[in-house]
Formats: structure tokens, C-alpha cells, sequence
């Protein structure tokens, strides 16, 4: 009997360890996933906004291949961009509450839609519905002097105004940069 479970207990481990050297990995995404807040200093770790987005590359292609004027973009790649605002904002100066949302833009020429959507868990833009808007903003184009080759996100601190802390979120891609205001 002691022989029957031993033998049942070594067929089990070596089965059950058996799964886990199987299990397969994929490899790395050529748009990897990353993350923008604000504070961005690694030393603060209560954050204010934080912003979740994959980063395409140009690969030789043009912006507007790849997010095309006029149409929604997911603003990255893969999944659509999802953003979280810890504490109650104005962006663009629309009133946005605390909590986690979609981002989309709608590329232009001198200035980009940016859309706050409420619709959360999207593949792309395939699915989404201006029903699902909280904010819809107007956000100032430039060109910056260096040439980014993968989309970025970034905040730049501005200092303080009549609403209290402000924070300029800047996307760039290319020499392409679109700056949208928050306070908080």
C-alpha cells in the first residue's frame, strides 16, 4: 500500500511539474506596453494621473499612416490607451472626475481631438462609440526638435494657476507633439 501511494504521489509531482516546464511564453510585442504618470518621479509614489499605452514605432512609415487625420486613433498601439485620474481634473478645461478611462485622439493638422471615453477594455478603435464620451478637447499641435521614433507619452510640470497644480500631458511621435492641459 505505501508503495501504491508513493508511486501515485512521484506521478503526480512529476505531472504536475511536468505543466508548469510546458507552459509556453510569448515573445516580446513590437509595441510594448508602458506607463506615463504624473508626479513621474519614481520617488513619489502617491500618484495623480497615470496613463497605460503600448508604443508603435515609425519603422519608416509616416504618422499619418499610421494614425490617420480626421480619424479616432486608439493613441498607441493594441489595446486603446487607458488613463486614470486619482483626484478630480480639468483637462483641456473640461471638468473630469476621478476614475479610469479610455483615450482616444482624432489626428488633425494644427490641433488633435482628445477624447476622455467612459467605454473601457477596447482592442484599437474597431468598436468605439461616441456615446461613451466624457470629454471631448482641443489640443494644441508643434513640432519638437528631436525626431521620436516610438509614440510618447510624457507630462511637463507647469507650476500653479487660479485652479491649483497644472501638468501639461504631451504625446509625440515623429516631430509631432500634442499638449493638452490639466489641472488638479
Amino acid at each position: 500500500m505505501k508503495k501504491l501511494v508513493l508511486l501515485l504521489v512521484t506521478a503526480l509531482t512529476f505531472g504536475f511539474t511536468h505543466s508548469i516546464q510546458a507552459q509556453k511564453f510569448s515573445g516580446l510585442d513590437a509595441s510594448p506596453a508602458d506607463i506615463a504618470a504624473y508626479p513621474s518621479s519614481y520617488r513619489i509614489a502617491k500618484k495623480a494621473i497615470k496613463i497605460v499605452y503600448s508604443r508603435p514605432q515609425l519603422k519608416g512609415r509616416s504618422l499619418a499612416q499610421l494614425a490617420p487625420s480626421g480619424k479616432v486613433w486608439r493613441t498607441g498601439a493594441n489595446e486603446s490607451a487607458e488613463i486614470t485620474f486619482y483626484k478630480d481634473v480639468t483637462f483641456g478645461g473640461t471638468s473630469i472626475s476621478a476614475g479610469t478611462y479610455s483615450l482616444f485622439t482624432i489626428p488633425g493638422d494644427s490641433e488633435w481631438t482628445v477624447i476622455i471615453s467612459g467605454s473601457l477594455n477596447q482592442w484599437g478603435a474597431y468598436s468605439y462609440d461616441k456615446a461613451g464620451d466624457v470629454a471631448r478637447v482641443s489640443a494644441a499641435v508643434s513640432s519638437g526638435d528631436e525626431n521620436l521614433e516610438a509614440f510618447s507619452i510624457a507630462f511637463n510640470e507647469t507650476g500653479i494657476d487660479t485652479s491649483g497644480q497644472r501638468v501639461d500631458l504631451v504625446m509625440g511621435w515623429g516631430t509631432t507633439r500634442v499638449t493638452v492641459p490639466i489641472s488638479m
